[in-house]
């Protein structure tokens, strides 16, 4: 009789260490990073993205932004030129503002106007501002990926992109890789 109570004393021990295990992979499958992918291309949401970066940053968490359709304009250098582009390429290009400096409000634009009146409260209030964010966040380590799909979807090409010392170009699973890792994803 006690033979039996100790097999299942044994056995009871086993499961526990298995389910140790199984916490303790639970516990480290996600890590202290912070993945945002980044689709819209308006001023106060690729503010929101890069404020939320460097905050983050800041505190030693990993971050990785993954930039794709609208947002690819916030990348775009308006001194650099790409050759061989088509006729639709070209089109985009022109439609789509050709950097962060030229990107307008999601909400009250007016005609314009409102970019220009958030850029000069910036100042005001000694918020920094947008090509600021990403020099700062490339200091920090902070990496983007750029969407491949939709750069060669909308005619983007690697040349015209701004120089920034943590980015690539990659696919949406590189991007589903990395917020799987992450303990927090959003999606801006």
């Amino acid at each position: 009789m006690e033979d039996s109570k100790e097999v299942t004393m044994q056995d009871l021990l086993s499961e526990l260490q298995i389910l140790k295990d199984r916490t303790t992979q639970l516990e480290n499958a996600r890590q202290d990073q912070l993945s945002i992918a980044i689709i819209s291309g308006d001023m106060d949401k690729i503010m929101a993205g890069m404020i939320i970066s460097l905050a983050a940053a800041a505190m030693d968490t990993k971050v990785k932004l993954f930039f794709s359709f609208w947002g690819i304009s916030a990348l775009r250098d308006p001194k650099k030129k790409a050759e061989g582009k088509s006729f639709i390429s070209k089109m985009f290009g022109m439609m789509l503002p050709k950097s962060k400096n030229k990107l307008k409000l999601s909400k009250y634009n007016m005609l314009g106007m409102s970019p220009v009146i958030m850029k000069k409260l910036m100042k005001e209030q000694g918020v920094m501002s947008l090509d600021e964010m990403f020099k700062q966040a490339g200091e920090l380590g902070v990496e983007i990926t750029i969407c491949e799909m939709t750069m060669n979807l909308m005619g983007f090409k690697k040349e015209e992109l701004i120089d920034y010392p943590n980015m690539r170009i990659a696919g949406a699973a590189t991007f589903v890789a990395d917020a799987g890792e992450s303990a927090m994803q959003w999606m801006i």
